[in-house]
């Protein structure tokens, strides 16, 4: 096994204790600290003077230490102010949270770097809680680091110090450099003219030139997007090439009567992805495609098309959604869309045990039941199928790649289709999804009306509930979105149940108002949203929990309270709530400051567009990739060096290449792949199998 592989408690200077801490770093191994990148350079004979420094821009300065200030606060709370100088002017770096340990370490006469946004303070500069390192040349620090003009500032964790880092990258190239093995082709390297890994690795770490770093890390983002298109395309051809589907025929029995009982029109859009799916399903391949659509862009009637034509050819059609409010939603639609076919048998399968659910899972089984609509409990070891040829896995993205598989291998290879009401960048689809075809519904009905968006100070929240009782004087609904269930010690939030008060007793007195939140009984929630649906109360005090699931034409106005704490992501699914009728409709976001420049740039786009693309676009750059989603989601690539908001070009190379790589040498046997082979068969094929449907 290479050195580099083994724990990172052998290496010299770690021991136990302290891999327990690098661990949180995500340090496991010695190779492991080696692409512990540098976040940023210190370079002491950098010359920035104070008088260049500019407002509200980042910066990095070295400076020395000629004031230090402690002030007490009212409220027990304290100051400290640090005076730094070039000589000529003077920064101010303030903070109002750190310990006595913080403190001891400022040392007037000592050099020190800091790092952060540069503010105005009574007309000069300040940092407020910069990033700091005292320059000092004494103490445990390496002879090596000591020399340097250019030091790096690597990420840490509590219990592991900038000289601790420094020291043990130190140590892991000294006894090991020679043990790193190049991870890509010669012709590779060749072709986007990347250095080889060593030096590569050699130079982010110990460069005396920080300019040549960012194209280095370009050739590591460049790998792990290679290796990851490299999966997706060894998936995308198991599919085409290996996994023959059911080739069904069209012939257009039930579809045709679906389509002349509709009371509406299929978009261009609908039209366009129906074609799609129908040439998937008559060929021999196994279909594997994703649908997006924006909220109320018609992805429901899309499905039951598909389901009907599996029907058509004697077989059963599985629809799984994340949660029982969204499941009961689509039962319902379905039902409505076929009630002119009353031979179609659909069943509604929940978790948990009740009443009449051992008769359904008994017809599921022996083919009575034609359209089975359910949540987890579809996935369960009771649940047998007797001829699933098509499956559906709504809101996929709630799903681990591990459960949807579980769902397409209950029966021989049935035609695959995602459901995406989260419109999902092209360039996350491709990375995350890049084994599949991909549809989109990119237009609204024309019944649909865009969202008109504004938002307000919480000082002027009465004037949004002023313009809204208008709306329910005319017999409109309202929907009241707040983050929190319950008031929170730790964080100064307004709570659906304080906020139910507030509006049921002082603002809409006169009004029925209903709370509803996801602590409460699955049967509680039915009550009340069915209660809504019907007209029953006036305004619906909330939280997150009606994201999904509720469809209520009537509602015309949604109001989100502290909309700076939501992603712009879930702001859109929460609008998408209403303008679901012909009438004009309403989102007021209210906002607490502060309001950071990241949430006002959110609340912008919402003003700014109704486009879930869009704003999915966004908020991708805002949040970046790892936390657009909400929650982790297993099977998706996590990127150390990658960046695919701002790597969309490597991306695309990256996907070029590897797609032509596997078309040619799927088992990449030949001699210019044996890198290749060996890199991808023992770090990346277990993940490939998790595709294998």
């Amino acid at each position: 096994m290479n050195p580099l592989q083994n724990e990172i408690k052998y290496l010299k200077g770690v021991g136990e204790h302290r891999a327990r801490f690098l661990n949180k770093l995500n340090i496991f191994t010695i190779g492991d600290l080696l692409e512990h990148f540098p976040r940023d350079y210190i370079n002491r004979k950098a010359i920035v003077k104070i008088t260049e420094l500019r407002f509200h821009e980042h910066c990095s300065f070295v400076g020395v230490i000629v004031s230090i200030e402690k002030k007490h606060l009212p409220g027990k709370k304290t100051q400290l102010n640090v005076i730094i100088s070039d000589g000529e002017d003077v920064l101010f770096c303030t903070w109002f949270r750190f310990g006595n340990w913080f403190l001891k370490q400022f040392v007037v006469g000592k050099q020190i770097w800091v790092s952060g946004v540069v503010t105005e303070f009574r007309g000069g500069p300040q940092i407020v809680h910069p990033e700091i390192e005292v320059l000092d040349n004494s103490g445990s620090t390496l002879d090596f680091w000591k020399t340097r003009s250019v030091l790096p500032v690597y990420p840490l964790t509590e219990g592991i110090s900038m000289n601790v880092v420094r020291n043990l990258i130190y140590n892991a190239f000294e006894l090991h450099s020679q043990q790193i093995e190049e991870t890509l082709p010669e012709y590779l390297l060749e072709k986007y003219k990347f250095p080889h890994r060593r030096i590569s690795l050699q130079k982010i770490h110990f460069s005396q030139h920080p300019e040549e770093v960012d194209k280095i890390k370009k050739r590591f983002a460049f790998e792990e997007l290679f290796y990851t298109q490299i999966m997706l395309a060894r998936s995308r051809y198991n599919h085409r090439k290996k996994l023959s589907g059911h080739q069904f025929i069209l012939k257009k029995t039930y579809t045709t009567k679906l389509k002349e009982s509709l009371p509406f029109q299929l978009t261009s859009a609908q039209k366009r992805v129906l074609r799609e799916i129908v040439e998937d399903m008559t060929s021999s391949c196994q279909m594997n495609r994703l649908l997006q659509g924006d909220v109320g862009s018609g992805k429901t009637i899309v499905t039951v098309f598909a389901m009907l034509l599996a029907l058509e050819n004697g077989f059963q059609s599985v629809l799984m959604a994340p949660t029982e409010i969204l499941v009961e939603q689509h039962f319902n639609s379905i039902s409505r869309f076929l009630k002119n076919q009353p031979d179609i048998k659909i069943a509604l399968l929940k978790g948990g045990s009740y009443k009449g659910k051992k008769e359904i899972l008994q017809k599921i089984e022996n083919g009575e039941i034609n359209f089975i609509i359910g949540t987890h409990a579809l996935i369960q070891k009771d649940t047998k199928f007797n001829n699933v040829g098509f499956v559906a896995i709504d809101e996929q993205h709630r799903f681990g790649v591990k459960q949807r598989a579980e769902l397409s291998r209950k029966n021989h290879h049935p035609d695959l289709m995602y459901l995406s009401a989260t419109p999902i960048p092209r360039s996350l689809a491709l990375t995350v999804y890049g084994d599949l075809d991909v549809s989109i519904l990119d237009e609204l009905p024309p019944n649909r009306k865009e969202v008109k968006t504004l938002w307000y100070n919480s000082a002027k929240s009465k004037i949004v509930f002023d313009m809204v009782k208008k709306e329910i004087q005319n017999k409109k609904q309202i929907y009241i979105v707040c983050p929190l269930i319950e008031e929170s010690e730790k964080m100064d939030l307004l709570d659906a149940e304080t906020l139910f008060e507030l509006i049921s007793r002082k603002i809409y007195p006169e009004y029925k108002i209903a709370i509803l939140h996801g602590k409460m009984k699955t049967s509680e929630k039915d009550a009340i949203m069915e209660k809504f649906k019907d007209g029953k109360i006036d305004v619906l005090v909330s939280t997150t929990v009606i994201e999904v699931g509720i469809d209520v034409p009537n509602a015309s106005v949604m109001i989100i309270e502290h909309a700076e704490r939501f992603g712009l992501s879930q702001l859109h699914q929460l609008r998408g709530r209403v303008g679901r009728g012909a009438d004009k409709s309403y989102c007021y976001l209210i906002v607490y400051p502060p309001i950071s420049e990241e949430s006002r740039e959110r609340l912008n786009t919402m003003l700014e567009t109704n486009d879930g693309f869009k704003i999915a676009e966004k908020d991708l750059e805002l949040r970046g990739p790892g936390d657009f989603f909400g929650t982790e989601q297993a099977g998706m690539p996590i990127y150390k060096h990658a960046n695919i908001v701002r790597d969309r070009t490597l991306l695309k190379q990256a996907r070029i290449l590897a797609f032509d790589i596997i078309e040619k040498d799927f088992g990449l046997h030949l001699d210019i792949n044996e890198t290749l082979n060996k890199i991808y068969f023992r770090e990346f094929h277990e993940r490939e199998k998790l595709f294998d449907f």
